[in-house]
């Protein structure tokens, strides 16, 4: 028998990178509906889906974070 040369699987160096567009979409579970978003964003859970829906609105009319690119705050 022959050991295979197995490499062990190494991290990446750089972080996935994350949208610069927000993609907001509603799902369900149970009886509550989420907003979630790519950008890893989730609002909270609501029974409501029209008020689900509102939190994706306002999350997708906010400009996208910074993520360290030294751009100014605000």
């Amino acid at each position: 028998m022959h050991a295979h040369d197995q490499t062990p699987a190494v991290p990446p160096a750089v972080p996935p990178a994350v949208p610069d567009v927000h993609n907001a979409t509603t799902t369900e579970r149970g009886s509550f509906s989420v907003a979630r978003c790519a950008c890893g964003w989730a609002g909270p859970a609501r029974r409501s889906r029209d008020r689900a829906r509102t939190d994706a609105a306002a999350h997708m009319a906010a400009p996208p974070p910074d993520r360290g690119r030294g751009l100014p705050a605000g």
